[in-house]
């Protein structure tokens, strides 16, 4: 078991150490018996063969080594009571008050002993050291009631999994639902070394329904007041945490403060980060009295032996009763008991750092915490989003973080010696792997691909790529994994992460359900050539259409192309619902054009276009559907690039079901109203960066 002291591994060694230690005494007396390199003998009839001035200090040898081989016995003796009387204590299995209890180890037949060493207190097989040491058990206190509490206890709980490396128990005061789901999903869950005991919340509701609270989590945010009476009478200390917290550290080190308490010390809290108890938020503000700025109950630390001495559950009871004469109610529920408790007696409090609680609320100083954490520019960044703001989520995703895997699978690139290499980016999720070998058909040069999955979802691409004789063939594909983060599909987040990662000088931006002409790699290199496009900034057009047939013979060449086009078989891209997305590419001078010509940008225009990889990077505000390529072309055309469309270049668009991202757009209108906001403020970012040359984007929009 992992980071479990076994009862049976200290039996074997007790069990050793009773062979060994006669073996050892003797061998130490007879080393002892030796007099300048020779053994002194023990015998009597030896004894009289010596000179009689050593008979005596031979007797006195003989009778030292005699006492301590009596003293060695003794001591033995001992041992062996000890192991004896170990062996004879049967584990008791106490179940104290809870309503069931789950442990979710996997195991042989000794886990009765671990599961008893767990509720017997803290206390474990290791022994008490100033630190935590890996077999000690770290207890967490949870409330818990309700579906949506329930998916918050697992985000937290899995935050804990991620860097523990100790044993867990974890206390959830629980409503039946959140049993219910919560008992399913640890029984199933398989996590080692983590047991999970349930308390009956609606058992706790008379302890706590006399008190008026106006909190949005109703009598649950009055159940920590009573963890003292529900949790087992032999638990010494436990972590109650917010089901809304996430760690980012082992809660190990958390546990390890308690050892920091002094004297009648017996919560371990973070100073509140808002102005809440200051008073001062609007006028005729009243909070309940606290110490200063008072303390945030989201994490606590509680002594639980001590608590039950100072006779607690009086303490709160009588101070709740006295607030609640004149201020009627909570307002925050158990923080507002905690907090006039802790300003009758403060002894009782040890502060802990505010990074253990940074509370990301609005109007909080929770900035101040973030000297000792790595993402203080990005927690800054979200601080000074308006959560009421009903835009709120599009801008966030701005911000988001998401864990990304370079690579995850072999690459390899030798460059061309020509420096004309192009690499075609690309991003997709799981719903469009499909497409992934007949692009590697179609492209035989370098891809670079953004990938967006969950963890299970990169595991079943793995597979699909080792099962796949076209993927596996290819080593110039660089699968760059990106992990799920966020309810938006963050498409241009995807693409920067592709473009950054590719190994030419130049690279096609495609998207991942557009099939390219066969033979255009080698077109396009020939182009930047041609185009002199090291040297100059142009942005190469491949004039885009599409089929609505899922099966579809693939024109070989220009001519087959259009007429096909001509017999309705293809159309040019979008052409039935956003004509304007590629109008400017001129399609009716494309059918006849045998060299490369220029076109303008306008309003809306968002064509598949080939450029240096020091092109710019795609505005991250855009996620989901909409504006993710048109606000990038902007930006291309306000930093002078000219559009060149290719002759003989194209690629097809291949039908699939419509993303999550446009059922979206299409039926939530304040998604629309969003995505219009976020165009807007765009679009006046690049008048101040661009200035004069900038204003034509406005009026183009404005006669659009």
């Amino acid at each position: 078991m992992l980071g479990i002291c076994r009862g049976r591994r200290k039996f074997l060694a007790a069990s050793l150490s009773l062979l060994c230690i006669p073996a050892v005494t003797w061998i130490y007396l007879f080393a002892g018996s030796l007099e300048d390199g020779k053994p002194v003998s023990l015998s009597p009839l030896e004894s009289q063969a010596h000179s009689p001035g050593s008979a005596a200090s031979s007797q006195r040898e003989r009778e030292s080594l005699e006492v301590r081989v009596r003293e060695v016995e003794e001591e033995n003796r001992a041992l062996r009571g000890q192991l004896s009387l170990a062996q004879g204590r049967a584990p008791a299995h106490r179940r104290g008050n809870r309503s069931k209890t789950y442990s979710v180890e996997e195991g042989t037949g000794d886990s009765e002993n671990l599961r008893a060493g767990i509720v017997a207190g803290n206390s474990s097989e290791c022994g008490q050291q100033p630190v935590v040491e890996k077999c000690e058990t770290i207890h967490v206190a949870i409330v818990c009631a309700g579906y949506n509490a329930s998916r918050d206890v697992v985000t937290l709980v899995k935050s804990v999994l991620f860097h523990r490396r100790n044993p867990l128990h974890f206390h959830l005061i629980a409503d039946s639902i959140a049993e219910q789901i919560l008992a399913t999903l640890f029984q199933t869950w398989m996590v080692p070394a983590v047991r999970v005991d349930f308390y009956n919340a609606d058992e706790l509701k008379s302890e706590v329904s006399w008190i008026p609270n106006k909190h949005y989590s109703g009598i649950y945010g009055l159940m920590k007041l009573v963890l003292t009476k529900t949790l087992p009478a032999n638990l010494e200390r436990v972590i109650v945490l917010d089901t809304d917290i996430t760690f980012a550290t082992d809660i190990a080190e958390l546990w390890a403060v308690f050892h920091k308490f002094k004297g009648q010390q017996v919560l371990g809290l973070v100073e509140n980060q808002s102005d809440w108890y200051l008073g001062n938020l609007w006028k005729n503000h009243r909070p309940w009295p606290a110490l200063g700025r008072g303390y945030n109950t989201g994490v606590i630390l509680l002594l639980l032996d001590k608590l039950r001495k100072m006779k607690w559950e009086q303490m709160w009871r009588l101070t709740a009763e006295r607030e609640l004469m004149g201020m009627l109610s909570t307002s925050l529920a158990d923080q507002d008991i905690f907090n006039a408790v802790i300003k009758q007696n403060p002894f009782l409090v040890y502060q802990l750092p505010c990074f253990w609680n940074v509370q990301l609320s609005d109007h909080t100083r929770s900035e101040q915490c973030y000297r000792d954490v790595s993402d203080l520019k990005l927690q800054k960044q979200l601080s000074e989003l308006d959560e009421d703001d009903l835009c709120y989520e599009f801008r966030r995703e701005r911000f988001t973080v998401h864990r990304t895997h370079l690579h995850f699978l072999h690459y390899e690139y030798e460059p061309a010696a020509d420096n004309t290499d192009v690499t075609l980016v690309a991003q997709l999720s799981m719903d469009r792997l499909q497409m992934l070998e007949a692009i590697c058909k179609h492209w035989e040069g370098p891809i670079s691909l953004a990938l967006y999955l969950s963890d299970a979802e990169a595991q079943q691409f793995l597979r699909y790529a080792q099962g796949s004789e076209v993927l596996m063939s290819r080593h110039n594909v660089g699968y760059h994994i990106v992990y799920k983060e966020g309810q938006f599909y963050p498409v241009n987040l995807l693409r920067n992460v592709a473009m950054r990662h590719i190994s030419t000088p130049y690279m096609f931006l495609s998207d991942i359900d557009f099939l390219p002409m066969y033979g255009l790699y080698e077109y396009l290199r020939r182009s930047v050539i041609q185009l002199d496009l090291a040297n100059t900034k142009k942005a190469m057009i491949v004039p885009a259409f599409e089929t609505l047939r899922y099966r579809l013979s693939f024109p070989k060449s220009k001519a087959e192309l259009l007429s096909m086009l001509d017999m309705g078989t293809l159309f040019t891209f979008r052409y039935h619902v956003w004509t304007k997305g590629h109008a400017p590419t001129n399609f009716a001078k494309w059918r006849t054009a045998t060299t490369p010509y220029r076109v303008e940008w306008e309003a809306d225009f968002e064509p598949y276009v080939v450029v240096r990889r020091d092109c710019p990077e795609y505005d991250r505000r855009f996620v989901g559907f909409g504006w993710n390529k048109v606000a990038h072309i902007m930006e291309l055309d306000a930093q002078e690039y000219e559009f060149t469309v290719l002759p003989n270049a194209y690629m097809i668009h291949m039908p699939h079901a419509p993303s999550f991202d446009i059922t979206k757009f299409r039926s939530n209108k304040q998604y629309r109203i969003c995505l219009k906001t976020l165009k807007e403020e765009f679009q006046q970012d690049m008048s101040r960066h661009y200035g004069f040359a900038a204003l034509k984007y406005l009026t183009a929009e404005n006669n659009s």
